[in-house]
């Protein structure tokens, strides 16, 4: 299993990068996880619209979802369309993103899953697990295994005990950590700090660690000492153009 970042900002992106966006392969199929603001151009740059297999979004806010619509305007608007996309998400959580063109323009370029939370599904070669985890809007952290591989992503979620059971034993987990060590109070049932995450991810035993969804100016390397606090394993940050392999 190979895991691309196209982007790893929080709220909107910094200069040259882009927000949440992951594309991730195994046995030629290809599979994006969340599609933040300017993450189709970093798409594109790897490959063209039409190779994309399918598309697993967390939830509704637009740096997890808004460069949806730009995907689907460029397998929609062209002379040879491909096959309609399968696209897995909550109930309503693309209402938004949807309804940005005029009815109709692009219902031939998706089909909507929507999926229920704890349910499990094949997406490819994956086996999809979802848990809901706490943020404003209903968000769905989910767990990718392919082969022996796991990957485990949380989406954005406040402290839960539920992130824990979903990476558990996860080969990576790539996890929003928007703050370093305080969460602001109005949010801290709904967004994490690198501390906590670095907390979860030793009690759940993962064997890698990866930041995501950094506030714009958050120093990379704070956050990564802050997770390290009582995480032993690897810890990386998440940045536009960073690839793992999954061991």
């Amino acid at each position: 299993m190979r895991l691309r970042v196209l982007g790893g900002c929080g709220a909107w992106p910094e200069a040259g990068q882009a927000c949440s966006g992951y594309l991730v392969e195994h046995d030629g199929f290809r599979l994006l996880v969340d599609l933040g603001y300017a993450t189709v151009p970093r798409l594109l740059e790897h490959i063209t619209a039409d190779q994309v297999d399918a598309v697993f979004i967390s939830h509704g806010h637009p740096d997890h979802c808004a460069d949806l619509n730009p995907l689907l305007r460029a397998r929609a608007l062209r002379d040879d369309p491909p096959a309609p996309l399968p696209v897995y998400a909550l109930p309503g959580a693309l209402d938004a993103v949807l309804a940005l063109d005029r009815p109709g323009m692009l219902d031939a370029a998706y089909v909507l899953h929507e999926i229920t939370v704890g349910s499990r599904l094949d997406i490819g070669p994956f086996r999809a697990q979802t848990r809901l985890l706490p943020h404003w809007v209903p968000n769905a952290g989910v767990r990718l295994a392919a082969g022996d591989q796991v990957l485990a992503y949380t989406g954005d979620t406040g402290p839960s005990p539920d992130v824990v059971e979903l990476a558990r034993d996860a080969d990576l987990l790539l996890a929003e950590a928007t703050y370093v060590d305080e969460v602001p109070e109005d949010s801290r049932r709904y967004l994490s700090s690198a501390r906590q995450v670095g907390r979860q991810a030793a009690d759940a035993g993962v064997r890698h660690l990866l930041l995501t969804h950094l506030w714009p100016g958050t120093d990379p390397a704070a956050a990564r000492a802050a997770a390290g606090d009582r995480y032993d394993g690897e810890v990386g940050v998440a940045t536009a153009g960073l690839v793992r392999d999954l061991p």
